[in-house]
């Protein structure tokens, strides 16, 4: 066999394994959303989406629960996005010390990869006891900043390296002042990036439940915003966690899982149309 027909043979083996892999994962994704819906439609309803839990009526409702997963990803992305932009922009633009950028990049990368219990313990320790904030939404958000911090800063750092130089040398060559190019030139072509670390953060931020143990706590009142920063609130994914581990409803906590899923896609698409509509901006 020559040396051109078992390169060719070894091409098509490895793409037919890459093929085989994607579509394994592909299925298994199919699958486990299947599942998650199959389990959890049928629970739902409009009394369960639009009401709070009531032990007196012996009824479940999970209206506080969105309203505070609404409230808490309010309150951290908020906070992250301008810190995790504005260090970013910082970084690739203006910095002139390679080794700070460098120490700051692997501390983000570090970041990334701790466990997010211990990021519940930190925050309950910094937050809830050492500020006296109290179990609440503002301890939780405050935590989850500092966890998706890195994401929102390494995903934007990433796109505005893909602008090219070029741009940069022309609207500086035409008179423009440095930020008046990073504003102009440098943003709307890094969009994609900014709106992909807030699609991932958002994710993280819906699908947190360990941190908000810790912090967020998990009552189950229906609150206002400024009531429920300091006041224990418990958001989709713990109310998922107390209703399958503690009080063992695991049909609530598949319905609760839907109502998840759906939550996160209907954020996603959101964050997309904000995301034309910046670059046609």
């Amino acid at each position: 066999m020559s040396f051109e027909k078992k390169r060719r043979l070894w091409n098509q083996g490895v793409k037919a394994a890459i093929y085989g892999a994607s579509g394994l994962t592909v299925a298994f994704l199919i699958f486990l959303i299947g599942y998650i819906f199959y389990r959890g439609v049928p629970y739902l309803s409009w009394e369960l989406v639009s009401t709070q839990t009531s032990y007196i009526r012996e009824t479940i409702g999970i209206l506080p629960n969105i309203v505070n997963t609404i409230y808490i990803i309010l309150v951290a992305m908020v906070i992250a996005l301008p810190l995790g932009v504005g260090a970013a922009i910082y970084l690739t633009e203006y910095a002139a010390n390679r080794r700070l950028v460098a120490i700051i990049e692997f501390a983000a990368e570090t970041l990334t990869g701790i466990p997010s219990i211990i990021f519940g313990l930190v925050g309950m320790l910094i937050f809830v006891q050492f500020c006296g904030l109290g179990t609440g939404i503002l301890a939780g958000g405050l935590t989850l900043v500092i966890m998706i911090l890195p994401t929102i800063l390494r995903t934007t750092q990433e796109s505005l390296k893909t602008v090219p130089q070029a741009n940069r040398e022309g609207a500086l060559a035409l008179g423009a002042g440095k930020w008046h190019m990073v504003r102009t030139v440098v943003l709307p072509n890094a969009v994609d990036g900014i709106v992909t670390g807030c699609i991932l953060a958002v994710g993280r931020i819906v699908g947190e439940s360990a941190a908000l143990l810790f912090t967020a706590g998990f009552g189950l009142r229906l609150l206002g915003f400024m009531d429920a920063l300091r006041t224990s609130s418990a958001t989709l994914t713990v109310a998922l966690y107390v209703y399958a581990s503690e009080q063992g409803k695991i049909d609530v906590a598949f319905a609760i899982a839907v109502i998840l899923m759906l939550l996160t896609l209907l954020i996603n698409f959101a964050a997309g149309i904000a995301g034309k509509k910046l670059r046609k901006s």
